[in-house]
């Protein structure tokens, strides 16, 4: 059983909300056998670096993590997405966290353009990423450990 805080959830910190993201994905990512590195906090664009075990592939990841289902912010410019992959991580207090795997093509792809005041924001849609074929699709990314291939202990 998974320990949780009993503090209310709209006490917890946006910075907090978006470590447990960070570092939900991070293990999961390791469940799949890769080798992850969270980037520093500050790094443009991208979040987690992961490679195979024997080092032959690598990815980078960026992550957005939600307090609850909403859209997504992206930003004022898509040239900023600049990961192979884009991963939505949505709290799901009380219960695990709910993740969606996305190629960030698809989330350009998928972009909302709003324009207030001469200020341009791009966003993502629920209805663009709460789809089957992204809720926890890890094998999206596919596994840090060749299948088939034993490493020397």
């Amino acid at each position: 059983m998974i320990m949780r805080t009993k503090f209310p959830v709209s006490e917890v910190p946006r910075e907090t909300i978006g470590n447990i993201g960070l570092y939900y994905i991070c293990y999961r990512l390791s469940l799949y056998g890769w080798n992850v590195l969270p980037t520093s906090r500050n790094a443009k664009g991208i979040d987690i670096f992961i490679y195979s075990q024997d080092a032959s592939y690598n990815e980078s990841i960026q992550v957005k993590t939600l307090s609850k289902r909403n859209t997504v912010p992206l930003g004022k410019s898509l040239n900023n997405l600049i990961s192979e992959y884009f991963l939505i991580c949505v709290r799901n207090y009380p219960q695990e966290p709910i993740c969606y795997v996305m190629k960030t093509s698809e989330v350009k792809d998928f972009a909302h353009k709003t324009e207030n005041n001469g200020k341009i924001s791009y966003w993502l849609q629920r209805a663009a990423y709460e789809d089957d074929k992204y809720k926890e699709k890890w094998e999206r990314i596919g596994h840090g450990i060749p299948l088939g291939k034993k490493l020397n202990k």
